[in-house]
């Protein structure tokens, strides 16, 4: 293995993306970089500060005084964290469109990539191996069926509180999967040197395990 690797892994909404690829950084010492949380992480701005996502300029003007960083586990916005704050189904649909305006991309995919050549990193978003890391030493594309990450989705909402129905969440899950795969800057798509891992009916720690094999060629 070399010195500085990275893993790659790309899957759809609900996949459990970032919660394999926190126990896989774990197993593997190496850092996390929660690509979604990013892009949730600007979309929590745009809407904290009431920019209008076709105002590129105001945008921009944004992305100037935006710092975002990951230390300790915690993704920090301006110094402020905020894990909590962007782990709500407005900011994934927030994350979602504003992953489709150019300079949101070019600046996070700038600092993503930074981030690769300094350390080991496993990433986990939309388009990392195809796209932001397409030399990863290692792609995985996770996915599961539509349902079954709705589910997943809809228990981790219950155990917040949250009042959502599952027909709800199943249709932001298509809605979400719609907008990914079609948008016209890097859609969603598994990249063709990619193992794919289907983690339908699958436990945690079976999916982790299977990703620390492909990376240990075992």
């Amino acid at each position: 293995m070399n010195e500085i690797y990275r893993i790659a892994i790309d899957g759809p909404s609900g996949a459990g993306k970032s919660t394999i690829a926190k126990s896989v950084a774990r197993a593997l010492d190496i850092d996390y970089i929660d690509t979604g949380a990013m892009y949730r992480a600007i979309g929590y701005k745009m809407k904290k500060e009431g920019i209008d996502p076709e105002d590129l300029s105001a945008v921009q003007t944004m992305l100037d005084a935006t710092r975002i960083d990951f230390r300790g586990g915690d993704i920090y916005l301006d110094e402020q964290v905020v894990n909590d704050l962007i782990r709500t189904p407005e900011m994934s649909m927030m994350a979602s469109v504003c992953s489709q305006i150019p300079a949101v991309r070019q600046k996070l995919v700038e600092i993503q990539r930074g981030m690769g050549m300094r350390k080991s990193v496993i990433m986990d978003g939309r388009d990392i191996g195809t796209n932001v890391l397409k030399d990863a030493e290692y792609k995985i594309y996770l996915t599961a069926s539509a349902e079954e990450r709705a589910r997943r989705r809809f228990l981790e909402l219950q155990e917040k509180g949250e009042d959502q129905s599952f027909e709800d969440v199943l249709e932001d899950i298509r809605q979400r999967d719609h907008n990914d795969m079609t948008r016209q800057l890097n859609p969603l798509r598994k990249a063709e040197d990619a193992v794919e891992l289907d983690t339908t009916g699958m436990e945690i720690d079976q999916v982790v395990e299977a990703v620390l094999k492909i990376v240990r060629g075992e």
